[in-house]
């Protein structure tokens, strides 16, 4: 009798086991956003200043050749986009926060070109990561192309994320790191006054 209760007891401990919902997997912390919008220098002093953004790095995406060199790209013939990996919290600033501060911070309307940078790698691009950063970039564009907010049509394209090369390192933190060089007097810097005066809720 005591030798049947012990199997008896084992068995409900292993029919307890199995039918124990297993755990859920936990949502990472933070996400992934990354975008094309001309120079990657412009880019990541933008989104290094606000809210939400916990590392943003220079590099790029969109091309067929491994591990590119800042030179190789620059050539053209890579097929890659100058980009910036945006690692955000969604808890503190939203994707569609970050689409605003994307489409207002650039000219989305010219291809293959921002101010004076010219050629593919410069052009506007964004790289979705979930199905859900797809249709808010999609919807935002056609809104945004409805409400003919800009005088020609936008031009950005709305591709799958692939893969990001890190640029080399003297391209990381730039402008934050080269503040009185020229182009970035002359041409970050400017961006950076719009930014602080359209998103001031936005900044840290």
């Amino acid at each position: 009798m005591k030798k049947l209760l012990t199997i008896i007891s084992l068995i409900a401990v292993a029919l307890a086991t199995n039918i124990r919902p297993a755990k859920a997997q936990s949502k990472p912390a933070y996400e992934t956003a990354t975008f094309g919008m001309g120079c990657f220098w412009c880019s990541e002093a933008i989104f290094q200043r606000l809210k939400g953004v916990m590392k943003v790095e220079s590099g790029f995406s969109g091309g067929h050749v491994k591990n590119p060199s800042y030179e190789e790209v620059c050539t053209g013939q890579t097929g890659h986009a100058e980009v910036v990996n945006v690692t955000y919290d969604p808890k503190a600033i939203s994707y569609k926060d970050l689409l605003e501060v994307f489409w207002k911070m650039h000219d989305p309307t010219t291809l293959n070109r921002q101010g004076e940078d010219e050629g593919e790698q410069y052009r506007s691009v964004i790289f979705y990561h979930t199905p859900e950063q797809k249709q808010l970039a999609e919807s935002y564009k056609t809104q945004l192309n409805k409400e003919k907010v800009y005088p020609h049509p936008i031009v950005t394209a709305i591709e799958p994320f692939k893969a990001f090369y890190k640029a080399e390192k003297y391209h990381q933190n730039y402008f934050n790191l080269n503040s009185n060089a020229p182009y970035c007097r002359l041409v970050i810097q400017p961006k950076v006054d719009k930014l602080e005066k359209v998103f001031k809720e936005k900044l840290k």
